[in-house]
């Protein structure tokens, strides 16, 4: 697994410097009535704006917004109804919030277009570009920020589970390649992510996390996503309302292994692991990556 790209610390997020020399913090927020943590659910304009001032004072760089939830059984949306849920939220977050990166987190292109149009500067893809044509083509020529989380498969297949050979280098080949297409049309600014739970055993998800640091090599800031998800409340026989603990303890474990960035539901515990992570830095802990 050698290097495709020269590592680097920043990103261009609408002609501003996004620095990731130090680990940042993407709050999630969810205009749907059925994600799976309810404590991400926002429906209404007044609670939007409380909750995106809360998680900023408490630390947020980046608020994720999406319009259709990802859990299991979740009832299908159309783009239109989509679009109609996250772009007067991005509208009214812009013009409150002017400096604050936003993300838009869906797998259809359409709605990219029209939440970027509306103001939001990353583009969160759980598709990987597979789930919709020209995705990748359209982030190149417009050089808009992009998440590439990987999975496998059509939006419905996202909960079965492939027959990896080995789970680690599989999902790391296969981010490779969608990488060198990326970068052979011209996007420079890519963030990659493992996409733990899609497409992924509950080993499948622990077995990335333990290695994650051999993503690295790809050259791409990396972020992890495992707050509250169902590898840690299924592993330990609870409910995603009692998994914060258990996220706080993976979150440090994806530190160690070289994330940047921690999409998380709970702002100010997320600060504390990163606060408490630097402190071992400062005092000897050893680099993994």
């Amino acid at each position: 697994m050698n290097a495709l790209f020269p590592s680097f610390q920043t990103i261009r997020v609408q002609g501003r410097i996004l620095r990731l020399d130090e680990p940042l913090i993407m709050g999630i927020l969810n205009a749907t009535p059925d994600s799976f943590f309810e404590g991400s659910r926002v429906m209404d304009s007044a609670v939007c704006l409380e909750r995106v001032a809360g998680m900023v004072a408490l630390g947020a760089k980046i608020i994720d917004i999406g319009g259709h939830s990802t859990r299991p059984g979740a009832a299908p949306v159309t783009p239109v109804e989509e679009i109609e849920r996250v772009v007067p939220l991005i509208q009214l977050i812009r013009k409150q919030f002017p400096d604050l990166v936003i993300s838009i987190d869906t797998y259809r292109l359409s709605v990219a277009q029209a939440a970027i149009a509306a103001g939001a500067d990353l583009f969160n893809d759980i598709g990987a570009g597979q789930m919709d044509a020209g995705i990748f083509e359209w982030v190149a020529q417009n050089q808009v920020p992009y998440i590439l989380s990987h999975s496998r498969g059509a939006f419905n297949q996202v909960h079965e589970v492939p027959d990896y050979q080995d789970v680690v280098a599989d999902v790391w080949s296969d981010i490779a390649t969608k990488l060198q297409t990326l970068r052979s049309l011209g996007a420079k600014d890519v963030i990659v992510d493992p996409g733990l739970g899609f497409s992924k055993s509950i080993d499948h998800n622990y077995a990335l996390l333990a290695h994650l640091a051999s993503f690295k090599t790809l050259g791409a800031p990396i972020l992890i996503g495992v707050s509250r998800k169902s590898m840690i409340y299924k592993t330990l026989g609870i409910t995603a309302a009692e998994s914060l603990n258990g996220t706080s303890a993976l979150h440090m474990v994806a530190l160690q292994q070289g994330a940047q960035i921690l999409r998380v539901h709970d702002v100010a515990e997320a600060k504390e692991v990163i606060t408490l992570f630097q402190k071992l830095q400062a005092n000897g802990l050893p680099n993994l990556v």
